[in-house]
């Protein structure tokens, strides 16, 4: 099943990162460069370096210059995120590429990458609920409500990948087509974004 190879790619990118536990330490992709092993472990480690990012802008006493480095730092990693979905889509596509799609096929809400992209950060969620329902320090209530909170989560990493694994065999068997559209992220854009190009400035 396609979703356990995705399961344990993130769950080994996660345990990687956390060896250092730091945003600006490199990335060592351990699969070969031209597998769909290696897309997911570069996917989720961009996910993962932003989960800590997202952490650190939110300290309360965040020096404004640093917190405005960290915000672009993490518009920058959306837009690169956004692209690894599509990179991992174009592999569906080419994948599928010569399976006779049946007349009756439909088409899903969201194409298999943007469900992978769920399934690697419902595994963040997953080891950081761990973490809290295991925190040393924290009280009984605490432990307990984060181990509730981290059955839930672990229900829904059980729902969705049987859900990405129906729909790849779906595609497989030609009863479901897939389309991939691009994001077209505006704000990024010079050409798009307003605050960019000037508009009401001159």
């Amino acid at each position: 099943m396609f979703s356990k190879i995705c399961n344990e790619v993130f769950a080994q990118s996660i345990q990687d990162y956390h060896v250092t536990d730091h945003i600006d330490a490199g990335i060592n992709n351990p699969h070969p460069p031209t597998s769909i092993e290696h897309l997911l472990y570069k996917k989720n480690w961009i996910d993962t370096v932003q989960w800590h990012l997202e952490d650190i802008i939110r300290e309360p006493s965040i020096n404004p210059d640093e917190a405005l480095k960290i915000k672009r730092r993490i518009d920058a990693s959306n837009q690169e995120r956004t692209d690894m979905v599509e990179f991992i889509d174009s592999y569906f596509l080419d994948q599928f590429k010569d399976v006779e799609v049946l007349d009756s096929a439909t088409i899903n809400t969201e194409s298999p990458a943007w469900a992978i992209d769920r399934l690697s950060i419902l595994a963040l969620k997953i080891y950081h609920m761990a973490e809290q329902a295991n925190r040393a320090g924290a009280d009984e209530a605490h432990r307990e409500n984060c181990a509730a909170k981290l059955s839930v989560l672990q229900e829904q990493q059980n729902d969705l990948s049987t859900a990405i694994d129906q729909l790849l065999n779906n595609m497989e068997s030609g009863m479901v087509y897939m389309k991939v559209y691009k994001q077209m992220k505006m704000y990024n854009d010079p050409n798009l974004n307003p605050v960019l190009y000037g508009k009401g400035n001159g």
